[in-house]
């Protein structure tokens, strides 16, 4: 395992952050959060050694293999055997054979061994440099952001991936349904320090505003000590009679850490401007369709209405169309076959990445924001940077110093400037961070007029798609459902999670429907020896937590009175009572934990014995 101790980390004499401590244990997968800027990225270069830190020790066992997943891809070799085989060491050179069996693992043919890596789809490329990694068979994985740029069936194959990995992962994503479906714990750097709990990251920012609401409580409290014992001291030091009692007040006083009160962080916090329309249908579109070359359709026969309100998301893998569709839908391609018919008051506003690469390097952020209504006042376009987290003289930054994530804000601030009740929004949580993609969601679910966008976050898609447009099976089609119907009645056909595993073959046994009941029977009862007890096991865990944690929840309540009235005894005795409870919490936990993956093993041993039996039946 690794464990941090006190490690601290400055740019420019501006700390980054400071006294950072932390354990990681084995089996562990670690989500890690942040606000952009924090120092996420930068840790995970301190680990693996390609930066330097200022203060503290890292201690790493001996031939631990820390790796880490490229962000950006990246292929100097002809074919994908030979772009996988190069990572091996002069030992295991001619070791092919490993670099096969973990692409044919990870769902690559023998035909795809000569093929070029580039020919592959963003998810089989990202695939490739996990061989490369796993090739040097890391214990400890670090993915900075793997998701970016995936499409939704890649995302779905990589959390199955996850899952099964057998080391230890600390991730990095915005995308935060993706990392609660996988992690066992959340770490974050936040004020400069690391916090880290055990469960997922709604757990731990609810226990973040917990514990700062208390912070701040035992600051004012102790802000009210302090002023009466700088009042009694004021009061009582000249006299004769009361001279020593006021020396031990400033004794006292003297004693006392105070304090700090706590700076407050900027938020993405925005709504768009509705441009009012009288408009039910804001468009209609009949038999849309397009492609770059002569009788190449990317998408045909695309008919849908969008109605004020309601939101249309456009899903599907990667390359296959879907920001060309939304380019087309908002007039940006020259027409080709079908008709989009506009309601007269139709006002569009357009998020997307060919938008963001037409912001002007030379214009500072005040004046590309002001670029899209010249009519806008200068406290209002200063209002809105200051929205978009570029306030005081932050918005004055040229555009050509910022990084994608700004340019990002920068783009959401024109959109807001610009009155409008249909929105096209293309993949537009890149480069934001958790709370910013909250913020965008709350916005768009509260804007009055209609929202078309392209994206590959399914937390987004279960928030907010009210109908879908798919790109799948070769063509793109009309879904008149929400993203949870399609999953229901559609899914994906292209999922591939157990594409290492080997098919049984089909049995030619000539056992009896009786005999095979009797089978079931034995089998069933079999798993019940294992099941129930875990089961039983589960159940007390997850029990006992809830009424430890109302045990905590209400001591926190009791420790905030004390604190109030300034009652030493129950200050200490309710804070070794949270103590305790938080301890045996953590201890439950693991206990649920052990009990579960025992609960998951035996459930899929003799689910896999059930099949069989089924497939006799067949």
């Amino acid at each position: 395992m690794i464990k941090i101790t006190n490690l601290s980390k400055s740019f420019n004499a501006r700390p980054l952050f400071s006294n950072l401590d932390f354990t990681l244990a084995l089996g562990s997968i670690i989500g890690l959060v942040g606000r952009n800027g924090s120092g996420k990225s930068t840790l995970f270069k301190i680990i693996l050694g390609d930066e330097y830190y200022d203060d503290g020790n890292i201690n790493t066992p001996k031939n631990y293999i820390v790796g880490a997943l490229p962000q950006h891809i990246h292929f100097t070799k002809p074919t994908l055997l030979e772009e996988c085989s190069q990572v091996l060491s002069e030992e295991e050179q001619y070791n092919i054979y490993k670099i096969e069996k973990l692409l044919f693992g990870l769902g690559f043919s023998q035909e795809d061994l000569e093929k070029n890596p580039i020919s592959f789809s963003g998810g089989y490329q990202i695939r490739i440099n996990l061989v490369k990694l796993l090739a040097t068979e890391p214990n400890l994985l670090l993915l900075d952001e793997p998701t970016n740029y995936l499409d939704i069936v890649s995302m779905r194959w990589l959390k199955g991936f996850l899952r099964k990995f057998e080391g230890e992962v600390i991730l990095i994503t915005h995308d935060r349904d993706f990392m609660d479906s996988v992690t066992t714990h959340t770490m974050g750097i936040h004020r400069k320090g690391l916090k880290v709990i055990k469960g997922d990251s709604k757990k731990y920012y609810t226990q973040l505003v917990d514990d700062e609401m208390l912070y701040e409580k035992m600051r004012i409290n102790q802000e009210k000590k302090i002023a009466e014992l700088e009042d009694f001291i004021a009061r009582n030091k000249a006299r004769a009679s009361t001279a020593s009692m006021a020396q031990g007040k400033v004794k006292e006083l003297e004693k006392i850490d105070k304090l700090e009160k706590l700076e407050s962080q900027s938020s993405l916090n925005f709504s768009f401007t509705y441009s009012q329309t009288p408009a039910k249908l804001l468009f209609e579109a009949k038999d849309l369709g397009f492609g770059y070359e002569e009788n190449t359709f990317l998408f045909k026969n695309i008919s849908f209405a969008l109605e004020k309100g309601k939101t249309i998301a456009i899903i599907g893998k990667n390359g296959k169309g879907k920001s060309t569709l939304l380019n087309y839908i908002a007039q940006e391609l020259d027409k080709k076959d079908g008709d989009i018919y506009y309601h007269p008051e139709t006002k569009m506003a357009h998020f997307g990445q060919t938008n963001i690469e037409r912001l002007q390097n030379s214009n500072t952020i005040t004046e590309e924001i002001q670029s899209v209504d010249l009519k806008l006042g200068f406290s209002s376009v200063k209002n809105i940077a200051g929205t978009m987290m570029f306030s005081g003289e932050l918005a004055d930054k040229k555009i050509s110093v910022l990084s994608g994530g700004e340019k990002s804000r920068v783009m959401l601030g024109k959109i807001i400037a610009t009155p409008a009740n249909l929105l096209f929004l293309d993949e537009p949580t890149n480069h934001l961070d958790m709370e910013s993609i909250e913020s965008l969601s709350n916005a768009i679910n509260k804007f009055e007029g209609s929202t078309i966008m392209v994206t590959h976050s399914e937390m987004l898609l279960h928030k907010l798609a009210d109908q879908l447009i798919i790109f799948h099976k070769g063509g793109a089609e009309f879904f008149n459902g929400n993203y949870k119907e399609f999953l229901e009645k559609i899914g994906w056909e292209e999922e591939d999670f157990e594409s290492s595993t080997p098919v049984k073959e089909k049995s030619n046994s000539t056992l009896s429907r009786k005999e095979i009941k009797k089978f079931r029977s034995e089998i069933n009862k079999e798993r019940g020896k294992f099941i129930n007890p875990l089961k039983k096991e589960l159940e007390y865990c997850e029990n006992k937590i809830i009424e430890l944690e109302d045990k905590v929840e209400e001591d926190n309540k009791k420790l905030i009175e004390a604190s109030n009235i300034g009652d030493m005894g129950d200050i200490q005795t309710l804070s070794k009572s949270i103590s305790s409870n938080n301890i045996e919490v953590e201890e439950l936990f693991e206990r649920l934990e052990v009990a579960q993956e025992e609960f998951d093993r035996y459930t899929k041993i003799y689910e896999e014995k059930l099949a069989e039996l089924n497939e006799v039946l067949k």
